[in-house]
């Protein structure tokens, strides 16, 4: 399953790193252009190419990892190639920038015809690049969306990363408790086995 990166943070790197260590083919982009991503590609290997947000896009699955003030601008020019596909939205608002709404309910408001899935928006980039394998536990991932098959899609592609997943629910349910600044965002929580 070909994995779309639109962002190369710390958060779009982390996630490629991982991806291609557990076999999966990534394409990523950022807004510098593909020659500013060749150096990271090549440490990454054959499994990772750069392209443009269009040619990520048009990957299986779609992880949105760009600021949170770019997304509405980079979804705009990008909704027709994401209609019917996975997205998972990694990005995070600002605690300043507060709606009412949570902000994957904002994100799937631009995306309608997309299937929206919140995950890796709780962990530091850190945590994200490091062994999710703690003292015989796992790092817990939690993800959340209304659209039952494409969590399933996406929790099997975490635990193949090596991370515990916890459903949330509904992009409704869990916004209040995994934006930012709420109660589960940032932790460093570890599943053990009972």
């Amino acid at each position: 399953m070909k994995t779309g990166i639109i962002g190369a943070g710390h958060i779009g790197k982390a996630l490629a790193k991982k991806l291609v260590n557990a076999g999966y083919p990534v394409i990523l982009s950022n807004s510098r252009g593909v020659e500013s991503l060749q150096p990271f590609i090549k440490e990454l290997g054959t499994l990772a190419l750069a392209g443009t947000n269009e040619d990520a896009s048009n990957a299986d699955v779609v992880i949105l990892a760009v600021r949170w003030e770019q997304i509405p601008d980079v979804v705009s020019k990008l909704k027709k190639q994401l209609a019917g596909k996975i997205v998972i939205d990694a990005s995070n608002r600002p605690q300043e920038n507060k709606s009412a709404k949570p902000a994957s309910i904002v994100v799937a408001e631009l995306l309608p015809d997309s299937k929206i899935v919140k995950a890796f928006n709780c962990l530091f980039a850190r945590w994200l690049e490091a062994d999710p394998a703690v003292n015989g536990g796992k790092r817990v991932s939690f993800i959340s969306g209304d659209h039952p098959s494409a969590n399933e899609t996406v929790g099997k592609m975490i635990t193949q990363l090596g991370f515990k997943v916890v459903d949330l629910g509904s992009l409704e349910q869990a916004g209040p408790v995994t934006d930012l600044g709420t109660a589960l965002s940032g932790l460093n929580l570890v599943s053990y086995p009972a």
